[in-house]
């Protein structure tokens, strides 16, 4: 069965700064502009994972995330493990000493055209505090996997928004 809007051209709708509106046929989508991708860091290290919260426009609340950046946004051509221990430590205040790739990954593809690379973060050093640059006012956590769902209930029935990548950590556990 081949889908009528395939071969449709692509039209840009709109565009800013970081994001793309576009439609193909009847679908209407938003991407990165200018080639910008995303990396996300599962940082887990002595049976604890680092998480960070930070108030999300678009869900007019705090989140509870992996560590993620962009990839591209500053500089083209940038390589996204560099992006991803850059932000990382930004984010979080911990350094990795090896980044695994654990491939590319899409987290709403039936809207979002953006991907991101997940990198598992080996050998965590702490260098500071976290938080993000100036502006961003992150919150980093760092959770024992075992206290992990009770941890996001809580922060639920505190009215935190949950990113769908901490299924990455909730999967077998609930599917038990």
């Amino acid at each position: 069965m081949t889908d009528p809007d395939r071969d449709a051209p692509e039209e840009v709708m709109w565009q800013g700064r970081f994001i793309t509106a576009k439609q193909r046929g009847k679908w209407e989508y938003v991407g990165r502009a200018r080639g910008i991708q995303a990396a996300v860091i599962l940082a887990i290290d002595d049976g604890h994972v680092l998480l960070v919260d930070q108030y999300r426009v678009p869900l007019g609340r705090r989140c509870i995330e992996l560590p993620a950046g962009l990839v591209g946004d500053e500089a083209a051509g940038e390589d996204a493990s560099i992006a991803a221990a850059r932000e990382l430590e930004e984010e979080t205040g911990y350094r990795p000493a090896r980044l695994e790739s654990l491939g590319q990954f899409f987290s709403s593809p039936g809207m979002v055209s953006e991907s991101f690379t997940l990198f598992r973060a080996h050998g965590l050093e702490e260098t500071g505090d976290g938080g993000g640059v100036e502006g961003e006012d992150i919150i980093v956590h760092r959770i024992p996997l075992a206290t992990l769902p009770n941890q996001i209930a809580e922060w639920r029935a505190q009215g935190y928004a949950m990113d769908v990548k901490l299924l990455l950590l909730l999967g077998a556990e609930m599917m038990a």
